[in-house]
């Protein structure tokens, strides 16, 4: 049986083409996209946790969006028929090449040498890489759709496909490209 996201999206076909989030970005594991925390017990859960429900979850972190999941499932599923009807490809793929984008390979922490903080950079885990670019996303799109007369399906659309052409007009590409300067800065 062939798995379908929404029904109409086939996921067979989508493939990672970053190797170090291959393992991170998890398409397969369920059909609905509400597990209910079911993989919150344990620390590396959410690799078992379909990434477009993570996606859905980020989402519904803004006070407009916040406990309304089958809001943000509705408004997602016409993104994605709207990135359908745009490029003519799978919007799945699109999705995972937005994430692979938007995800930065290199961040700032701060060292404490004798009471001095001293920014050091340092490589991004997998799994944050994942966490930051669907935060960002998801973030850019909201804020596209704050005051304005867009609707939430559209500004979604948008931030995914110019976050998948790697557009420095993207909220989250200019989020990474800002985060490795800063980085690259501090080295």
């Amino acid at each position: 049986m062939e798995m379908k996201i929404f029904g109409l999206f086939p996921v067979e076909e989508v493939q990672v083409h970053d190797i170090s989030l291959v393992s991170y970005i998890n398409l397969k594991s369920a059909i609905n996209l509400h597990t209910g925390g079911r993989y919150s017990n344990y620390a590396a859960g959410k690799r078992n946790m379909n990434t477009l429900e993570r996606f859905l979850n980020k989402i519904m972190r803004t006070e407009k969006w916040t406990g309304k999941k089958y809001s943000a499932y509705r408004a997602l599923k016409t993104a994605f028929e709207i990135i359908n009807e745009r490029t003519k490809e799978n919007p799945i793929q699109v999705f995972v090449n937005a994430v692979e984008n938007s995800a930065p390979r290199e961040e700032v922490t701060r060292l404490k040498y004798g009471g001095i903080a001293v920014p050091k950079a340092v490589d991004v885990a997998p799994s944050r890489r994942v966490d930051i670019a669907l935060r960002n996303i998801a973030m850019g799109a909201t804020n596209a759709s704050y005051k304005s007369r867009k609707p939430i399906e559209e500004c979604l659309a948008d931030q995914i496909i110019l976050a998948a052409k790697n557009d420095g007009s993207s909220f989250a590409v200019s989020k990474k490209e800002e985060i490795e300067r800063i980085s690259a800065s501090a080295r």
